[in-house]
């Protein structure tokens, strides 16, 4: 069973074995945690993510799919790139932001990674409701076979620390 952990802070500060970016399609930065990520590491990542894109996700990486990298800068061994779905009222994309969490920690595992840092995905530019958000990662990750031993939930403010902690309290 993996333990679960929640600290409100900045995921590119973790010191874990891999950091989950929330990553745009392109693998090539943006905004938010994709940005942190990409400013704080360096252009390692970029470099990474550009040989990424020339060789297997000419297109970009697909919605739900999960691909490492070096982490240039960072203070874990790994970051392990994942495209979110975008929040849509009239569709159930509710599959693909589940399996974000599922492939990274798919990935984790054959990295040997035993901790994880996750950020909320899809909630921030993605408009996913934070309440739904926080309650698919918290169960996709409880329900997941993985050898990780730790998930970190690194909340950057404290609406999304209630959320992910309303639904830990209810497991």
């Amino acid at each position: 069973m993996v333990a679960l952990q929640l600290v409100r802070g900045d995921i590119t500060e973790q010191t874990v074995d891999a950091v989950v970016n929330a990553a745009n399609s392109s693998l090539l930065g943006g905004g938010g945690v994709d940005g942190a990520i990409h400013r704080k590491g360096g252009p390692e990542i970029l470099d990474a993510c550009r040989k990424l894109r020339a060789s297997h996700y000419g297109n970009g990486l697909p919605t739900g799919q999960a691909v490492a990298t070096t982490v240039g800068r960072l203070p874990a061994r790994w970051v392990i790139h994942t495209v979110g779905p975008v929040w849509s009222a009239t569709g159930d994309r509710s599959d693909l932001l589940a399996s974000c969490y599922r492939e990274s920690l798919r990935v984790a595992d054959e990295l040997g990674a035993g901790t994880v840092a996750f950020p909320a995905i899809s909630t921030g530019i993605f408009g996913w409701p934070l309440p739904d958000g926080a309650r698919i990662a918290v169960e996709t990750v409880s329900a997941a076979v993985t050898a990780v031993r730790e998930v970190r939930f690194v909340l950057f403010d404290e609406r999304a620390y209630a959320a992910f902690a309303a639904q830990v309290a209810a497991r």
